[in-house]
């Protein structure tokens, strides 16, 4: 067997935002909202994904909308590269979603919850440990909720999850699992497939259910994800060293050749390092001892 990364937003639509998918989305969704409580028990899925039509490789926005039981208005998005006002596009599409449901001239009683769940395949948050962080508005000195939970934003960041197949506990644990590695399983493992929800995403997933049209949409996808990433990285990477550059000249003058080169072979997580630690710097002797270490 042979699974499709979930990652991949096409992989993602189908299995998450399919006419058959409603019992999988309500699993998740609980997994994620709602610590695992079956608290969702009904939803509808706003424009079902159709697998019959390829989508056009032009479309570099893809989601899942559905309406729950409630009336809320819930938005889950896979996100596999950081792009420059993320957390600016994610807001404007949450006001934006709550926003659209009056017409003009609507009263606003009729306006319903509305949530926006971010799956990322890249850190945000490096204050926190949790694999999931969920933000409503809050006053900023006694930290008291207003808005009644109106406006939610829930992120999930797969780097942070650790866990080995055999360490999977809970909902929540087993389906950033399936979001994570359902690509590198060669079969259904069996504490997985005790959920049958996560059973049957995997059988969507499986690549021998899927069209050729569908495969080579999905290869064309993943490469162009590849290449976004890549370039993304290496333009992030960029502005970093000429930010570091410049703070360290500004500091001890010209930088000789030896030290600016090895600060060029940094990694991104090494740059930033190195930028906390800039102001500990008191010679470029310093800053040679820390390349040296890194």
């Amino acid at each position: 067997m042979k699974f499709v990364s979930p990652k991949i937003d096409y992989a993602f639509k189908k299995i998450f935002g399919s006419e058959e998918s409603e019992d999988i989305l309500i699993s998740f969704l609980n997994a994620i909202i709602y610590e695992g409580k079956k608290t969702i028990q009904s939803l509808t899925i706003v424009n079902p994904f159709n697998p019959g039509k390829v989508i056009s490789l032009k479309d570099t926005y893809l989601d899942v909308k559905a309406v729950l039981f409630d009336d809320s208005l819930v938005m889950i998005e896979m996100q596999v590269a950081w792009m420059g006002a993320f957390n600016k596009r994610v807001a404007y599409n949450l006001a934006k979603a709550y926003a659209n449901q009056l017409d003009k001239g609507e009263k606003y009683p009729l306006l319903n919850p509305a949530i926006a769940v971010t799956i990322t395949d890249f850190m945000l948050f490096k204050k926190s440990e949790k694999v999931i962080n969920k933000f409503v508005f809050k006053e900023e000195e006694k930290n008291f909720e207003c808005l009644d939970k109106e406006l939610r934003l829930i992120f999930v960041e797969l780097p942070k999850f650790k866990k080995s197949l055999s360490e999977l506990e809970s909902l929540s644990d087993k389906w950033i699992y399936f979001l994570k590695e359902a690509s590198s399983l060669d079969e259904i493992p069996e504490n997985l497939g005790e959920v049958s929800e996560i059973e049957k995403a995997l059988n969507i997933a499986e690549q021998i259910n899927m069209t050729p049209e569908e495969l080579d949409m999905l290869d064309r996808r993943g490469m162009m994800l590849q290449d976004e990433r890549g370039r993304i990285s290496y333009a992030e990477k960029k502005g970093q060293l000429r930010l570091i550059m410049r703070q360290l000249k500004k500091r001890f003058g010209e930088i000789p050749e030896a030290i600016s080169s090895q600060i060029e072979d940094l990694s991104i997580e090494d740059l930033d390092n190195l930028g906390e630690y800039f102001l500990d710097l008191n010679s470029l002797e310093d800053l040679l001892s820390w390349l040296q270490e890194h």
